[in-house]
């Protein structure tokens, strides 16, 4: 099946959840994002992949205009809802691909994504539509889960994302994301790294994952070796899996 169908699918279903998610709505990433864009007030903003609207309903306050903009019209529609009830009106909400972006050149003074370039099949697309849809100097503020630079744990943190989500497609190195950033004409202004506590129960339950497959995660983490477990500081109680710590990056780009 299509990697976007998969995640018009996964997402559509999950909508709701992803809303009310804590750490979607509360992590401190996203006070870190705004603390790193240098803003005036006068602004057009696009958040690609907005999800449950956390980052649009952030921006919302401070810029003149947000475009948020989602692939699935289920999650579009509960980000409107979410907004719209906190009483913001200068926010336009339009269905749209990220690697395909429906706006014409140097439209945005600010592209922001957070927490969905991980399941962008096509990653390096979406970059260079980032850089086109900015005006010159341009911010793109960059928020995703990443895996270490070392293979052993990159193969372990997308297997569990691909088995708990097939909408997963790849969190990337960091690495990988610098390399294709500056390959694209960015320059990387600021970085800073996250650690993010995945409570198990929850993380599966977002996504609506049956009780069999579950538990064929919740297997496949404990047959984990010692070495990767203690990276992603796994923790088992009583034989079941409690919880395990990712890493996200958030970083701030301009367009050259």
């Amino acid at each position: 099946m299509d990697i976007k169908k998969d995640v018009k699918k996964q997402f559509g279903k999950s909508a709701n959840s992803y809303v009310s998610s804590a750490i979607h709505k509360d992590g401190e990433d996203l006070q870190k994002l705004i603390q790193m864009t240098t803003i005036n007030g006068h602004e057009e903003l696009l958040d690609v992949a907005t999800g449950g609207g956390h980052t649009a309903n952030a921006f919302a306050r401070l810029v003149k205009k947000v475009t948020a903009l989602d692939l699935t019209p289920e999650m579009l529609n509960a980000a409107k809802n979410f907004i719209q009830g906190n009483g913001y009106q200068n926010v336009e909400f339009k269905i749209g691909d990220a690697e395909n972006l429906p706006f014409s050149d140097g439209l945005f003074d600010i592209v922001t994504c957070r927490i969905a370039p991980h399941h962008f099949p096509h990653v390096n697309k979406f970059v260079e539509e980032v850089h086109r849809v900015l005006k010159p100097s341009g911010q793109f503020l960059l928020d995703d889960n990443m895996v270490p630079e070392e293979d052993d744990y990159d193969l372990f943190y997308n297997s569990i994302e691909k088995c708990r989500d097939y909408s997963h497609f790849r969190a990337w190195k960091k690495s990988e994301w610098l390399r294709m950033l500056e390959f694209n004409g960015f320059e990387i202004y600021e970085l800073h790294r996250f650690e993010k506590t995945f409570k198990y129960e929850s993380w599966c339950n977002r996504m609506n994952l049956p009780e069999n497959e579950k538990e064929n995660l919740s297997v496949y983490i404990k047959k984990a070796s010692p070495k990767i477990k203690e990276k992603f500081k796994v923790s088992i109680v009583n034989d079941q899996v409690i919880s395990f710590q990712g890493e996200a990056v958030v970083l701030k780009a301009i367009k050259r």
